[in-house]
């Protein structure tokens, strides 16, 4: 007898086993894998934000963003932090970056106000007060400080 013909469907039943295997293997090492904070970015992370600490309250401050990064007359939206800072001239402001509204993230700073691409609401970019609806309540202000060296950290 001669050498046996492997068919197409066995090769796609083999490919379709090593898939799942290799799915398996990755949501069980997810699941099992090292515990947070062991891997170096994290780690380096960590100790450039221990020596700044906002005072007595046990609480490290963290870096945000560089003033300089911020557009003048804009603002960034930091979707990690789920914050939004705006700028003018030399005063820095932070907001919650969730909107009041229905809890979409803004989508951005333009013309003075903070925006919401969900359904339309914008809030005042000083002040984080409703400047169209839908939403009817304010930005959540949040703690800030700007460094000598133009750093933003949340405090």
């Amino acid at each position: 007898m001669g050498d046996p013909v492997v068919g197409r469907r066995s090769v796609l039943e083999g490919a379709g086993v090593a898939l799942a295997a290799g799915t398996l293997g990755y949501v069980g090492f997810v699941a099992i894998g090292p515990p947070p904070g062991t891997d170096e970015d994290d780690t380096e992370r960590d100790e450039d934000s221990s020596g700044s600490g906002s005072g007595g309250d046990g609480q490290d401050s963290h870096r945000l963003a560089a003033v300089d990064d911020i557009p003048d007359g804009g603002g960034i939206v930091l979707s990690d932090d789920k914050l939004v800072l705006t700028r003018d001239g030399g005063a820095v402001r932070c907001f919650s970056a969730v909107c009041t509204h229905q809890g979409c993230l803004v989508g951005g700073v333009q013309d003075g106000e903070i925006r919401c691409p969900c359904h339309g609401s914008a809030f005042d970019a000083a002040t984080g007060a409703v400047v169209r609806g839908p939403a009817t309540e304010p930005l959540e202000a949040e703690e800030i400080e700007v460094t000598d060296q133009g750093e933003v950290l949340r405090t």
